[in-house]
């Protein structure tokens, strides 16, 4: 469902696939080839939020933020994830479940582990993998990190064709 709030009407680019049962309102501005899956609610309503290519949002996220908050290009986040940050560099991947709170910066080419939490205003370094309860770096991404990266995003994006090829 994609819904106008305060005459602030989502932008989503045409080649981008959102699930009939996604919800997507207000200030929000989604770019080419991205997915957003059934049950991820984002919600523009306080502050606009960018999203952008090639970026998949699996099933039941919640992406809102006081503030407003930017996605980079070929970004992954996992099922259940809460985003209400400030920033997710490009070419990250968000595990399943995990929390990146209220003023939290991800920088590019990180990996954030499943179930962590990354505290307010935590400022994860480029090419970190963080983990825990609060996340904490532990070092860089692995080489099947960087592979799921890079290729988690095509996958999604070409699932996505397929599904509006199929009407759905």
């Amino acid at each position: 469902m994609i819904k106008s709030f305060n005459g602030k009407t989502p932008r989503i680019a045409d080649s981008a696939f959102i699930s009939e049962t996604a919800y997507v309102i207000g200030d929000v501005e989604i770019g080419e080839n991205a997915t957003v899956w059934p049950g991820a609610v984002i919600r523009g309503d306080s502050a606009n939020i960018r999203i952008g290519r090639n970026t998949c949002v699996e099933d039941n996220c919640v992406i809102h933020a006081g503030r407003d908050l930017t996605i980079g290009d070929n970004v992954s986040i996992g099922h259940g994830a809460v985003i209400h940050c400030k920033k997710i560099g490009a070419n990250v991947m968000v595990g399943n479940n995990a929390t990146l709170l209220e003023g939290a910066e991800v920088g590019d080419f990180c990996a954030i582990g499943a179930g962590a939490v990354v505290a307010p205003r935590a400022k994860i370094p480029p090419r970190s993998l963080a983990m825990g309860v609060p996340a904490q770096v532990t070092g860089e991404p692995s080489a099947v990190n960087l592979h799921w990266i890079e290729k988690i995003p095509e996958i999604y994006a070409e699932l996505g064709r397929e599904y509006k090829r199929q009407g759905l």
